[in-house]
C-alpha cells in the first residue's frame, strides 16, 4: 500500500470507526462499499482494506449478496485499543471509562502482587524511575508529561507480573489513561495522594511485599473510580 493509500485508508477508518462505535450505524445496518467509496472519495480497494480492519475488530462482517453489516455491540473486540479510543471519543465516554476502570480495579492489584514476587531488578529500577517522573511532573499542569510516566508505570507492573494475560492488557490501560487525559476527565494537576501511592507501590514491589503492593494498587484504582464520580458522572 502506498503512502497516499495508507493516508486515505486511515482517513476512512478515523471517520467510519467512531461513527459505528457511536451508534450512527446501529447493529444490523448494511454499509454499501460502493456508496462509501463515493462518500469518502476513495477507491474500492482502499474501502475494502478499511472494511477488513473493521472486520478484524469484529465491528462489521461481510456477507455475499448482502454487503457489510454492523455487528451487535456484544460481539465487538472491546479490548482492541483502537475500538477503546473510538468509544472514548463518543457520547458514551463516562460509561466506557467506568467499565474500563472497573476492569483495572480487578486486574491491576493482582498484577502488582505478582510483580512484587517476580519483578527483575531492572523492572524495579524502571518502576521507581517512572514514579519519580510522576512526582516531578505532577504540578504545573504538565499532564501530557505526567501521562507518559503514568502509562509506562502501569505497563511495567503488568509486565513484571509474569502473567502474559495481564501483560497484554498494557495497551488497554494505556488507552484508559490517555483517554482520561485527552478528554479532560482529569484534574488540572493529578491528585497528590494518588501520586504518592504510585511511589509506595514501586517501593513495595522493590521490597517484595506482595500484600502491600496489592493493597496500594487497589487504592489507586478505587481513587480513579471516585474521580469519575466527580468528573464524569
Amino acid at each position: 500500500m502506498t503512502a497516499q493509500a495508507r493516508g486515505l485508508h486511515a482517513r476512512v477508518l478515523e471517520s467510519l470507526g467512531p461513527a459505528i462505535t457511536a451508534g450512527e450505524y446501529p447493529p444490523g445496518s448494511v454499509l454499501r462499499t460502493d456508496e462509501l467509496s463515493q462518500e469518502f472519495a476513495v477507491s474500492r480497494s482502499v474501502m475494502r482494506e478499511a472494511v477488513r480492519v473493521l472486520e478484524s475488530m469484529h465491528l462489521v462482517e461481510s456477507r455475499r449478496r448482502v454487503g457489510v453489516t454492523v455487528r451487535p455491540t456484544a460481539e465487538w473486540n472491546v479490548y482492541d485499543p483502537q475500538v477503546i479510543r473510538w468509544r472514548l471519543a463518543g457520547a458514551d465516554r463516562p460509561r466506557q471509562l467506568r467499565s474500563l476502570t472497573v476492569l483495572r480495579s480487578a486486574v491491576e492489584p493482582a498484577a502488582a502482587a505478582l510483580a512484587a514476587k517476580h519483578a527483575t531488578a531492572a523492572q524495579c529500577a524502571a518502576l521507581t524511575e517512572c514514579a519519580i517522573g510522576m512526582v516531578a511532573t505532577s504540578r504545573g499542569q504538565r499532564l501530557e508529561e505526567y501521562l507518559r510516566h503514568d502509562v509506562e508505570f502501569h505497563r511495567i507492573v503488568l509486565n513484571a507480573s509474569g502473567n502474559e494475560m495481564f501483560a497484554r492488557l498494557g495497551d488497554v490501560v494505556a488507552e484508559v489513561l490517555t483517554g482520561r487525559t485527552h478528554h479532560q476527565v482529569m484534574f488540572e494537576d493529578p491528585d497528590p495522594a494518588a501520586v504518592t501511592l504510585h511511589v509506595k507501590v514501586a517501593e513495595a514491589v522493590r521490597e517484595g511485599d506482595a500484600a502491600r503492593a496489592e493493597e496500594l494498587t487497589r487504592e489507586i484504582t478505587l481513587g480513579a473510580l471516585e474521580e469519575l464520580d466527580v468528573l464524569a458522572p
